[in-house]
């Protein structure tokens, strides 16, 4: 039940937490997390705004979400990273209402997680990924690839929408549909002062990408925006890099998959890299089944 005063409690923001993490798409940074929360429970503009009496700088609801992500971290269903984006895991996808529900109130409200009883319950309901690959640099790389063409269409793009949240994009939102012409989603860079849409779109090619590929995407955003990102698992031909940066022409960044297969390992998901002597890296292939 909400508190005296009408507020949810950490506890009954837990699930909450992780519907607004499923509508994102299975990642979301802070403030997109607070909002899709807000519009869950139909919380009022009011109650968000209200601080707590003895912290005149967070609100209420918000220093509750943020220890309801806590929790979930600490149970194993969600993980954050150093950008500031926080994301289901593989049991916080596959968990349900009621299997939080049996999370003891005192475990969320007076921070015993670190209680021996409290340890079990973690235990108990959550998993790790195990890593079981390894290889040099060109075998981790082939292995990844080949899992990101199994991919379904979907679940690409919302690999690549918490791709560009951790590069440092918000309010990301893909948009792939019948209708849309190619643009699968778009998000807001900001650049010192100024900000910008960019659209991109995401492309499981296994061989070369050619320039109509660019054309085409160029022709999609055409009333839309002026900056486009084109993710892909293949190789883009010199024509396509001209293409892209063709004067007179909206400009096309590209990620080819070799450059992808860098920026996954940089921001750590789905690979892993342990360095001793030398750097070994392996991909996680499981972190791909549910994105």
């Amino acid at each position: 039940m909400p508190d005296k005063q009408g507020f949810l409690t950490t506890s009954e923001l837990m699930w909450p937490t992780i519907q607004a993490l499923q509508l994102l798409g299975g990642s979301g940074r802070n403030d997109e997390i607070i909002e899709r929360v807000a519009q869950i429970e139909s919380i009022s503009e009011d109650k968000m705004a209200h601080k707590q009496k003895d912290n005149h700088y967070l609100p209420l609801i918000e220093y509750r979400i943020g220890w309801a992500r806590t929790r979930l971290k600490e149970l194993g269903l969600v993980e954050n990273s150093g950008s500031g984006v926080w994301a289901l895991t593989d049991l916080g996808r596959r968990v349900t209402e009621e299997e939080l529900k049996s999370v003891p109130h005192s475990a969320v409200e007076r921070d015993l997680l670190g209680s021996e009883k409290d340890a079990q319950i973690r235990t108990d309901i959550r998993e790790k990924i195990v890593s079981q690959n390894d290889g040099s640099d060109s075998e981790w790389k082939v292995a990844l690839l080949n899992r990101l063409l199994d991919l379904a269409p979907a679940a690409f793009e919302r690999l690549s929408a918490r791709l560009l949240r951790e590069a440092g994009f918000r309010n990301v939102e893909v948009t792939g549909r019948s209708g849309d012409g190619g643009i699968d989603g778009v998000g807001v860079y900001q650049l010192s002062l100024v900000s910008f849409p960019i659209y991109f779109q995401c492309k499981r090619y296994k061989g070369a990408v050619s320039s109509s590929a660019v054309r085409d995407f160029r022709g999609a955003m055409s009333g839309r925006g002026e900056k486009g990102l084109l993710i892909s698992t293949g190789v883009f031909t010199r024509d396509a890099r001209d293409e892209a940066s063709r004067d007179g022409a909206p400009p096309v960044e590209l990620i080819s998959g070799d450059e992808l297969c860098e920026l996954l390992k940089q921001y750590s998901l789905g690979v892993k890299t342990e360095t001793r002597i030398i750097e070994k890296v392996s991909v996680q292939i499981e972190f791909f089944d549910d994105i």
